[in-house]
């Protein structure tokens, strides 16, 4: 029984891997090409003149600009040519399909090659893409997409740069506008001192884990582990509820359809975490099965999935990266601690389970 039960967490866990790896392609471009993490950080410095009601914000770890247009009157964001890019104003934000920034600006790849219809000097071809007031877009203005970093890094990589300071044009009726900001280079933190910290905190819960194992003990410390995981579980809820804010959902609506489009495995491995979690403080049947495979799953979707962030110092998430780092830390930390604890008490039930004696097994076989 025993080995059927850990012969299902192996299936399981193979499932679980192959479908997000089916489904990763559609659900790493809910962001806009969002990365985990990145040494740039890019800020905004204002609107220059200054416009009331006109709303311009950095999203996604730099990766995006956001912009919403409360003025009541169109504002056109203009382009690597010259030519207006797009538009934003009371009837909703148009797109102009002739815009080379229309083909340029839709990943973050470098890729340069562009279609016919791609012509700066022709009139705009304004299409709908939206019928609010905010629009988000990439811009290479406002990035550093070489392959290597600048010279001014490679000379000192060890202190803060600035890379350059910015400036978007926008056109406010014949008026023209910009949108200011810089981008700088941040030393990277030391990764292998926060996996150190976390093959601590690892071996700390895995001794735990074999406590759990234990008698007379052991209910007290899985019930420990259960609270642990719980932990681990909402901690993996919230990481990537912060990406979708930092990706620019504004109300607990857009972000429910951010985490359901993009980010559904990390919301159901945290709520997996948090209802094994409760089994196991609750001392129910099966309940090391359980924590198991959802320890397992928490330490794979919810830290190992996450872990560039202990190489990157700016995180995509609303709060200080030392914080991102942190969370991310205490998911593979309860994550691998549960997977341990729950394997170790299987064998420890299993060598429990008696075994008929030799004997009567002989004297079974000659009575058949």
């Amino acid at each position: 029984m025993i080995r059927t039960l850990l012969g299902r967490v192996g299936l399981v866990a193979t499932a679980t891997c192959a479908a997000t790896l089916l489904t990763a392609a559609p659900a790493a471009a809910h962001g806009a090409d969002a990365p985990d993490g990145t040494d740039y950080r890019t800020r905004t410095t204002g609107v220059a003149p200054a416009r009331p009601r006109l709303e311009v914000r950095v999203i996604e770890a730099g990766a995006r600009l956001e912009l919403t247009n409360r003025t009541g009157r169109p504002i056109e964001i203009i382009g690597y040519s010259g030519e207006p890019y797009l538009r934003v104003g009371p009837d909703g934000v148009f797109e102009n399909g002739r815009s080379p920034a229309t083909y340029l600006n839709r990943t973050i790849t470098g890729d340069t090659s562009l279609p016919p219809e791609a012509d700066p000097a022709a009139p705009p071809d304004w299409r709908r893409i939206d019928d609010g007031t905010t629009v988000r877009w990439h811009d290479q203005r406002a990035l550093w997409q070489e392959s290597t970093p600048p010279d001014v890094v490679r000379a000192a990589p060890d202190r803060e740069h600035r890379v350059r300071d910015w400036a978007i044009p926008l056109r406010d009726g014949a008026d023209p506008v910009q949108i200011r900001g810089t981008l700088d280079w941040v030393p990277p933190p030391d990764a292998y001192t926060w996996w150190a910290v976390t093959i601590v905190g690892l071996l700390a819960v895995g001794a735990l884990g074999l406590l759990a194992a234990a008698a007379p003990a052991g209910a007290r410390a899985f019930s420990a582990l259960g609270a642990l995981l719980v932990v681990g579980g909402a901690v993996a809820v919230l990481y990537p509820v912060g990406r979708e804010v930092d990706a620019g959902a504004q109300g607990v609506g857009a972000v429910l359809v951010g985490l359901l489009s993009g980010q559904i495995w990390s919301l159901l491995t945290g709520l997996g975490a948090i209802a094994a979690g409760c089994y196991a403080l609750a001392r129910r049947p099966a309940a090391d099965f359980a924590v198991a495979l959802a320890g397992a799953c928490l330490a794979l979707f919810a830290g190992v999935a996450n872990a560039a962030v202990f190489a990157r110092s700016v995180a995509p998430v609303p709060w200080s990266p030392e914080i991102a780092r942190v969370m991310v830390a205490v998911a593979l930390v309860t994550g691998a601690g549960a997977t341990a604890a729950g394997v170790l008490r299987l064998h420890a039930a299993s060598r429990a389970v008696p075994r008929p004696p030799r004997v009567e097994r002989a004297a079974t076989a000659e009575g058949g």
